[in-house]
């Protein structure tokens, strides 16, 4: 039997009905076509790719932009780019998406999956802690959602170690920590401009990092392939890098997504808490939390945990029945497991190939969901839609909000 094949971006949600907007189709900042035209026009030799670059630099306030044609890519020519030893081991969120993951597989590196918070979808510096080993070479945490991680415990814990840090900021572009914006905190960061996300181009995505070396590495492994040119010769590749440079019409729509993006995001950033402040006052049902630190929320993805004790039907039941209500993609989120979703990494450690064999592994490392149980017990009870988008008014707030207060309601005890 042929397995379904999962499917991403404005495709995922053809099929999407419901009463509230819709992220998908996307509005268009006013500068698109002009931008795209420009490419056309130039016959391929335009330089947007660079102006992408340059004007995502400044508004990070950051010195270097490494352009790539998507989030995992972009994750993936960091892996690249910081030249760890094979067997080496990153920490990483336990609440992700398996393109966090990928490029530093692809390494030969060893992922180790930190524990959140209990009661929280992102890690702090204690859980990351415990993940630490002397064979640690960085950490990445996942600003899950747009909430961001508590980062001046994370970024003291990083120093003292010695460890590179890394922020995913594919959910969180433009939220805001202390007043500094995710992805300038850390030592490095990826960002997603897939359709379906904050900023949604055709897809795209970068690197930022205020480390020069870094970005020179970023951009010999992930744009030249790891090309140099040797007289007399030629090109020669001195390492197995990628092609993975951002193309011109997709730098083109995404400088012009990110011209509108600051009232993209403010609305979310409102609207989201006047969301889960009425999701707040329905018995049984927690919205996510939003830290006190946070200045502004870049809302991806909406969501709330219920309180099984309450209902008397299952937390899938329930989500089944918020979408057929009308809040469309809602769903539980036990795939973001990433101890539990990646089988293949399982039976390799299992099975100790390598790199889990011993050396260049120093120890036996194990993949199941009962080893981040806070994670665990998080999404067991976590209904998500990343429906969510910033076409909601405070009355399609006050309508999600009915719709599952209709469904506690008559599902209660």
């Amino acid at each position: 039997m042929t397995a379904s094949r999962a499917k991403f971006g404005a495709a995922a949600q053809k099929e999407f009905k419901g009463k509230l907007p819709l992220p998908v189709p996307r509005r268009m900042g006013p500068n698109a076509l002009k931008y795209v035209q420009e490419v056309v026009d130039s016959g391929l030799t335009s330089d947007m790719p660079d102006r992408f670059e340059r004007w995502f630099a400044q508004r990070m306030g950051v010195k270097h932009c490494i352009g790539t044609p998507g989030c995992t890519a972009a994750l993936s020519v960091l892996a690249a780019a910081l030249r760890f030893a094979p067997g080496d081991e990153v920490v990483f969120s336990s609440i992700t998406d398996y393109g966090t993951v990928l490029g530093f597989v692809r390494e030969n590196l060893i992922p180790v999956f930190a524990d959140t918070a209990p009661g929280s979808v992102n890690v702090d510096a204690r859980t990351i802690e415990a993940a630490l080993t002397d064979r640690t070479r960085a950490i990445v945490v996942v600003h899950k959602t747009g909430l961001m991680c508590d980062m001046d415990p994370i970024v003291a814990l990083a120093k003292k170690r010695g460890i590179t840090l890394i922020e995913d900021a594919c959910q969180a572009t433009f939220s805001k920590y202390k007043g500094r914006l995710a992805g300038s905190i850390g030592d490095a960061a990826a960002f997603s401009f897939d359709s379906e996300k904050t900023v949604g181009a055709d897809m795209g995505g970068c690197i930022i990092t205020n480390n020069d070396a870094l970005a020179e590495s970023a951009r010999l492994m992930g744009h030249s392939r790891a090309g140099e040119m040797r007289a007399n010769f030629g090109r020669i590749h001195v390492a197995p890098g990628y092609p993975y440079r951002m193309p011109m019409c997709t730098a083109a729509i995404t400088l012009a997504q990110l011209e509108v993006a600051d009232e993209n995001v403010a609305k979310r950033d409102r609207m989201i808490r006047v969301l889960y402040k009425k999701f707040a006052e329905i018995p049984g049902i927690t919205p996510l939390a939003i830290p006190s630190y946070q200045d502004v929320y870049s809302c991806w993805m909406a969501g709330f945990n219920i309180d099984p004790k309450q209902f008397k039907i299952s937390v899938d039941d329930f989500a089944k029945q918020v979408e057929e209500a009308g809040i469309a993609g809602a769903g539980t989120g036990r795939y973001y497991l990433m101890p539990a979703a990646l089988p293949f990494l399982t039976k390799a450690a299992r099975e100790q190939t390598y790199p889990y064999s011993e050396p260049p592994a120093s120890r036996r490392i194990d993949y199941t969901g009962d080893t981040c149980l806070n994670a665990q017990a998080f999404l067991e009870t976590f209904i998500r839609f990343s429906t969510f988008n910033d076409q909601y008014t405070e009355d399609h707030c006050q309508i999600a909000a009915d719709i599952v207060r209709s469904v506690a309601d008559r599902n209660r005890k």
